[in-house]
């Protein structure tokens, strides 16, 4: 139920042209999962959540944040 739910919303979300930035900083992925950054350190670290090290930063994929939070 609640995966249906996110493909409607995904589809409106697309049909009126919002579209969400492609890579989020660590504080902007602690906003949108209400996790704080140490779980999202701990989950980088054990493989859970795939981020981006290229910049020094972490950044991460919006998909995979919403991939992470639904399995």
């Amino acid at each position: 139920m609640e995966a249906d739910i996110l493909k409607l919303l995904h589809e409106i979300r697309d049909r009126m042209g919002v579209i969400a930035p492609k890579w989020v900083s660590i504080k902007d992925a602690s906003i949108m999962t209400s996790c704080s950054v140490s779980t999202l350190r701990r989950a980088v670290q054990k493989g859970e959540l795939k981020a981006s090290h290229k910049t020094g930063k972490l950044l991460f994929k919006v998909l995979d944040i919403e991939k992470w939070l639904n399995d």
